[in-house]
């Protein structure tokens, strides 16, 4: 691969120059070429906003051709560039922008009803600010400043610096920054690029955040093995899975949400198939429901969802096609350059996408162990074979009578039975067993559930009967993050709130 990810880009837009790379749901979209001259020109404009190489640069742009070229933008000028969810508000862009010392924050002025410019202003941040509600059309030009790219500098040269800063969507904690370098940045892409069997004749539409790393990741896919990308800024269940397949896409993904919406698309479609062309599904973020995974195989004719694994440090670990009945469980071998072993029941990771180190380096000590494996926090073991299989969190336990009890795998369990529509599992204070299980629980339309129904389900299960549920709340809805991780500060909220 190229010492740097801008002559990554530009070699591939040398060899091909009129291959299409991404289009959106605006019907706009640009080749190799294209996206080449359009970062300059980019680049050309930061420069004249001031911004030299090695400054700050963060950027909160929704899923469009515009967070595509601002990613190779910021690679061109050689600023510190900081991807952040479109999602995200005043606490945790602050939080971000005081940590890493943003010099300039592009976003919109408005995006879905909210005001982003209000934002930056009481955070007293410098903006450069678009209109992203008025509408667009395939003759809309790039809503990115530009400028004239003869005024640039020599590009970067170097690849070991950590230009690219992503924070990591914990689940209770403030985020934390993660700095990857070009290379370790790339790297994200090679489970992707070798083991999904992508070319130029597949279509991979894209409905999460492509501020997340997997942005990186899934350009960098494309720019190898032509895979078309297609960007949505907004996931709507009841509409977007149509707009999708006016795109012919070969893979869909990438989460629960996803994929019922385009179960449900397909079912109510009629004359044939509204998704022919599908070869696979590509699961991220949470573990895929078993009942789904084959609801996918028997309707669309997959091999099951993609097991795959990753965190924001060590992005895209694992990558393997999966049709067992535990999707987000097993999640195969790990991936090209990728070593994995497990100590003390936390699985340990390095390889060529391994991160640098947090922005906050008092983070590092706990993070790495003496020779340099990252910590996941994830509670895993391997196979003979050297398959993964997740157990759960280290720091998500409930421990009753002494024992550990992952919430994770307990979670799996309840998410199964047919009246649950979803689940999360906390430790609530027990004066007899120091914690006892609770399941919050939203119910499936027309369905009930009680604690002794539940736990007959998880021990035909294979659940010991000291993990299951010994409290269930009912609540209206279990919050997750942007890239769909439960919240359990959030659902500890709504159970006290439930509980009265």
């Amino acid at each position: 691969m190229a010492d740097t990810f801008w002559d990554f880009v530009n070699s591939t837009a040398q060899q091909y120059p009129d291959r299409v790379v991404a289009v959106d749901d605006f019907g706009r979209s640009l080749t190799t070429g294209q996206l080449r001259d359009s970062a300059e020109r980019v680049a050309a404009g930061l420069l004249e906003l001031g911004v030299v190489p090695s400054g700050v640069v963060s950027w909160q742009i929704p899923t469009t051709l515009e967070a595509v070229v601002m990613l190779v933008a910021c690679a061109r000028l050689g600023v510190v560039q900081n991807p952040i969810i479109s999602m995200l508000r005043h606490a945790e862009v602050g939080h971000i922008a005081s940590q890493i010392g943003t010099d300039l924050l592009i976003i919109p002025e408005r995006w879905r009803g909210f005001d982003h410019e209000a934002m930056a202003n009481e955070l007293g941040l410098r903006a450069w600010t678009a209109d992203y509600e008025t509408l667009v059309d395939a003759t809309t030009p790039l809503r990115l400043p530009q400028g004239d790219p003869s005024a640039l500098p020599a590009p970067p040269r170097t690849n070991g610096d950590g230009r690219w800063i992503y924070f990591s969507s914990g689940t209770t904690a403030a985020p934390k920054g993660v700095r990857h370098t070009d290379r370790s940045a790339m790297a994200s892409a090679l489970s992707l690029s070798e083991r999904l069997g992508f070319g130029p004749d597949d279509v991979y539409p894209i409905a999460w955040p492509f501020s997340h790393i997997g942005g990186i990741a899934m350009l960098v896919t494309s720019l190898n093995t032509g895979v078309r990308l297609v960007l949505f800024d907004v996931f709507d269940p009841a509409s977007t899975a149509d707009r999708m397949a006016t795109h012919n896409p070969t893979m869909l993904g990438s989460a629960v949400p996803f994929f019922r919406a385009f179960l449900e698309a397909e079912h109510r479609h009629e004359g044939g198939s509204l998704f022919p062309n599908v070869r696979g599904c590509v699961g991220g973020g949470a573990p895929i429901p078993g009942d789904l995974n084959q609801e996918l195989i028997d309707t669309f004719g997959v091999a099951g969802v993609v097991g795959a694994y990753g965190l924001t440090e060590v992005p895209n670990c694992t990558c393997e096609w999966f049709d067992g009945p535990e999707v987000g469980r097993d999640v195969g071998p790990s991936g090209p350059g990728v070593e994995a072993r497990v100590i003390d029941g936390e699985l340990q990771l390095r390889g060529a996408q391994c991160f640098l180190g947090y922005v906050d380096e008092s983070l590092n000590a706990a993070a790495f162990t003496d020779d340099r494996w990252f910590r996941t926090g994830d509670l895993a073991e391997i196979s003979d074979d050297d398959r993964i299989r997740i157990v759960g969190r280290l720091k998500d336990v409930v421990i009753r009578n002494a024992e550990n009890i992952s919430a994770t795998e307990v979670e799996e369990a309840v998410l199964f039975h047919e009246s649950v529509a979803d689940v999360a599992v906390i430790g609530l204070p027990d004066s007899k067993t120091g914690e006892r299980v609770c399941a919050a629980i939203v119910l499936a339309p027309d369905s009930s559930i009680d604690v002794p129904r539940l736990a007959e389900h998880c021990i035909s299960l294979g659940l010991a009967k000291y993990k299951c549920p010994e409290e269930i709340v009912f609540v209206e809805a279990i919050e997750r993050n942007p890239m769909g991780k439960i919240q359990k500060d959030k659902v500890r909220e709504a159970v006290a709130l439930a509980r009265g």
